[in-house]
């Protein structure tokens, strides 16, 4: 298996910070900190959702799950600036 086979890996629920990673490639520098925590949780269950090779459902996801992706975000943004 090659490295960018990685990327081709499930990503569920309970990978947080994978997500988290997968948000900031897709939003970059667009959402601080700020814009990152004032983001609703709806539209942050939409944008995971479409994460692509991601298993979950939205019945699946819980306010946790979310808090957690939320910060792993925000933790992600910082150690890129």
């Amino acid at each position: 298996m090659s490295f960018k086979d990685i990327d081709n890996f499930p990503i569920s629920w309970k990978d947080h910070e994978d997500i988290a990673m997968k948000l900031y490639d897709r939003f970059g520098d667009d959402f601080t900190e700020g814009k990152i925590y004032r983001t609703r949780f709806t539209d942050l269950l939409d944008w995971i959702l479409e994460i692509p090779n991601f298993e979950g459902t939205r019945e699946e996801s819980s306010e946790g799950h979310l808090e957690q992706i939320q910060a792993k975000w925000v933790y992600e943004w910082r150690d890129n600036q």
